[in-house]
């Protein structure tokens, strides 16, 4: 029995091999195939075969807050421009006080207003003419009245409007209504008491309050 050379290309193998049996491994120096990576179980992050630039993650893995689920309502983002309070940078949530020197002005612009009414019903008692005076004293309490609705559906008077400043509740920033803003009035007695220091409490108070203020839970706010 003769057994082929190895060294004739054209001789056929004896023994040719089975093809049920395992593959060789290739000899030392040749590149061994990487072996294919396991697939990730269900709910882990794929990795990304080399060469292939990472695909963008989810929006919390990129700093963002994650979204609810679908289906589940969003809760809606309140600015606080909704509070009633004008929305200034730098103020953050706490609202924007009057200082004392724009509530002085404010009130002093009232007072104008109500001086030309006055000046009628004084020339009216000077000329002695009572039609003047009759006019003179309704304008005065015309005028009133609707300085205090406008006040309390606005928060502004004339004076507070002239000045760019307004009056609003301090628990929600939005007006108090006419019953409340004549509430206010009345408690104004209080500023009143101990040589008028009430009025000049807003000058050194951190929310800019008077002491009818602090007892109806009101504040004076800048509008600009």
């Amino acid at each position: 029995m003769s057994f082929g050379s190895p060294n004739n290309p054209y001789e056929k193998p004896q023994n040719p091999p089975n093809p049920q049996q395992q593959p060789q491994q290739p000899g030392y120096g040749y590149p061994q195939q990487p072996p294919q990576p396991q697939q990730p179980g269900y709910g882990y992050p794929q990795q990304a075969p080399p060469g292939v630039p990472p695909q963008q993650g989810y929006p919390q893995q990129q700093g963002y807050p994650q979204q609810p689920g679908y289906g589940y309502p969003q809760a809606p983002q309140v600015p606080a421009s909704a509070y009633g309070y004008p929305q200034q940078p730098g103020y953050g949530m706490q609202p924007p006080y009057a200082n004392w020197g724009q509530r002085f002005l404010g009130t002093l612009v009232d007072g104008l207003v109500f001086l030309v009414p006055y000046i009628i019903a004084a020339v009216g008692v000077g000329t002695k003419v009572p039609a003047l005076v009759i006019l003179g004293y309704v304008a005065v309490l015309g005028l009133a009245i609707w300085q205090l609705i406008k006040e309390g559906r606005t928060g502004q008077t004339l004076g507070k409007k002239a000045v760019g400043i307004r009056l609003v509740r301090e628990s929600d920033g939005q007006p108090v209504g006419v019953g409340m803003a004549f509430v206010r009035r009345l408690a104004h007695f209080l500023d009143n008491l101990a040589c008028f220091l009430g009025w000049l409490w807003p000058a050194w108070d951190p929310k800019s309050q008077t002491f009818a203020d602090k007892v109806c839970s009101t504040i004076v706010i800048r509008t600009n």
